[in-house]
């Protein structure tokens, strides 16, 4: 499908793992131009962005810790220095760092500056330029905004905060046109997905099966692909109409009755 994103500019926090990727490949296939903001200095970063550049997309890569506020002024720099305007921003960085009650405040107080400071500071600089554009912004929250996990208070707060935001921004930019969406994903099978799997149980296959066993549609995981094709739609002109939702791409794990398993 055509969502007419051909030559627009993005912003993808996160853009070379994980959901991140994924979001990076399916705007590069619709024919985006791309800075993609993250700390993962290193190899994968840099196969992922010749990928695509030999693919005929124009990417940029901002590396840094987005916690620095510079860092995340710097990302927005070099897209209007590189492209010369800003179409959207994609909110996705952030790990679940199981910062719980027990953790104490200075955990909990990093697992915030962590996960949810850089989603404002990254639209605060790049409002201008959105303003110019009509652009768009969609922020990755998570399930646990809306049915908690346990364990992990920072994570729940920022996600919870991410989806306030979004409703906020949905109404602040009316006057400009700017759309505000979340999406917010349940069980994806990403790379450090995989790795919670390997790392902390004796049997990790039986473990992925109860998991997917309790995802109503299809009994399985989504894919990061299917997350970013409604961040691709989300972006686009085809949801023109479309502001302040939150998305649920997760197979009816969070909504539907889990007795349909």
């Amino acid at each position: 499908m055509d969502l007419n994103l051909k030559d627009k500019v993005f912003i993808v926090s996160g853009g070379s793992k994980g959901i991140g990727e994924g979001i990076s490949r399916v705007l590069a296939k619709e024919g985006a131009r791309l800075v993609i903001a993250t700390r993962s200095q290193g190899s994968v970063t840099e196969e992922l962005a010749d990928e695509l550049r030999a693919d005929g997309t124009a990417v940029e890569i901002a590396y840094g810790d987005l916690q620095d506020i510079q860092k995340c002024k710097a990302a927005i720099d070099l897209a209007l220095e590189v492209y010369g305007s800003i179409d959207g921003v994609v909110n996705n960085a952030g790990v679940n760092d199981g910062a719980g009650l027990t953790a104490g405040p200075d955990a909990f107080r990093k697992s915030i500056e962590v996960n949810l400071f850089h989603y404002y500071n990254l639209v605060h600089f790049a409002l201008p330029s959105l303003k110019k554009s009509r652009g768009a912004i969609v922020n990755v929250s998570s399930k646990v905004a809306i049915t908690g996990q346990g364990g992990t208070s920072g994570y729940a707060a920022s996600k919870g905060a991410q989806l306030a935001l979004t409703r906020e921004w949905a109404a602040e930019l009316l006057p400009y046109s700017i759309r505000v969406n979340a999406v917010l994903p349940a069980e994806v099978m990403t790379p450090l997905y995989r790795k919670w799997l390997d790392t902390t149980f004796e049997d990790p296959g039986s473990k992925e099966r109860q998991i997917s066993a309790k995802i109503p549609l299809e009994q399985r995981m989504t894919t990061a692909e299917e997350i970013a094709n409604m961040v691709a739609f989300l972006l686009s002109d085809s949801s023109s109409h479309t502001t302040g939702q939150f998305m649920s791409i997760d197979g009816g794990y969070t909504h539907l009755d889990r007795s349909l398993t």
